[in-house]
């Protein structure tokens, strides 16, 4: 069974920094992609970044998290992280990492994951 855990969320500054983590089990890790997304009330799921391979550990980051969030991986620890950096107000939101196997949709796409964590909420006071 797939399964992800987040966790590392809470309440900041505005220019503090947070770094979430996403325990992933019940999956190889080189067979899917990894996201990570949030959601602000009353908006859309907005995907901010993602990793497409463990090995070569290309990522992709949304424009506005671009030179401030950094998506890694620890193979060993089964874990993906969001180094959260400079985070302002607008960041407030529960996030969320994400697993999917296709390759064919845009990696910041929800529609290319299959399963979901639970989510960690991100507050930042200004």
């Amino acid at each position: 069974e797939v399964q992800l855990v987040e966790s590392g969320g809470g309440l900041v500054q505005a220019g503090g920094s947070l770094r979430l983590s996403c325990a992933r089990s019940g999956f190889r890790f080189d067979d899917y992609r990894i996201g990570w997304f949030r959601q602000a009330p009353g908006k859309e799921r907005e995907g901010i970044s993602c990793i497409t391979s463990t090995i070569t550990f290309s990522t992709y980051s949304a424009d506005s998290v671009k030179g401030r969030f950094t998506i890694s991986s620890d193979n060993a620890k089964n874990t993906v992280y969001l180094q959260m950096n400079n985070l302002k107000p607008e960041d407030t939101a529960l996030y969320y990492c994400a697993a999917g196997r296709s390759r064919l949709k845009p990696c910041l796409s929800a529609t290319a994951y299959d399963h979901w964590g639970q989510g960690t909420q991100v507050t930042v006071s200004s």
